[in-house]
């Protein structure tokens, strides 16, 4: 399926829809609104976008009682949230003003080194290969998944888990390109 050029742009951080991507979710108030709105485990669990760019990623969850499980370290699961969380915000920025493309997570594997007993940060530095999986997707018609690891740490820097997720990219096509059968 070939698509139109105008879905074929490249990615370019410095176009104006990226960049009000980037202020948007570099605002924290805008980012709690958004989790309530679409997201509300992690608006109930307090993460934190701490650096969103189209290359790096930190993701924040705190240590409370929202996120605790009885035996008082982080739940496993919104330790994986905060980890699809890092590698989703930059396919979001990739994929913004450059035509419809849908996403899914299609695996996910975890591992875990350490009881994760404070705050941890989460990072995830794959941009470029996101950016190229969303290009080859919007060139070809294709889709495209690309495996995304992002690792949790506590604030010292110790490693408490790795979260890697294979994402799923796919050009959607556009309503104007869909002709009805007569």
């Amino acid at each position: 399926m070939a698509l139109p050029a105008a879905s074929r742009t490249p990615f370019d951080a410095q176009s104006a829809p990226v960049a009000r991507l980037l202020r948007s979710l570099n605002t924290p108030w805008k980012m709690r609104l958004f989790f309530l709105w679409r997201l509300p485990s992690l608006f109930f669990w307090g993460v934190r976008i701490r650096k969103a760019s189209p290359d790096h990623t930190e993701v924040l969850i705190p240590f409370s009682w929202r996120t605790q499980n009885p035996f008082r370290s982080t739940y496993f699961a919104a330790l994986a949230g905060a980890g699809e969380l890092a590698g989703g915000v930059m396919a979001m920025i990739a994929i913004e003003g450059r035509g419809p493309v849908s996403m899914l997570v299609t695996n996910m594997e975890a591992s875990f080194s350490k009881k994760a007993a404070g705050p941890t940060v989460f990072t995830c530095s794959q941009g470029a290969a996101i950016r190229e999986a969303i290009q080859r997707t919007l060139d070809t018609g294709e889709g495209q998944t690309l495996p995304v690891l992002s690792v949790g740490r506590l604030e010292d820097g110790t490693e408490v888990c790795r979260v890697e997720l294979t994402w799923s990219f796919k050009a959607k096509r556009s309503r104007e390109s869909i002709q009805p059968t007569v």
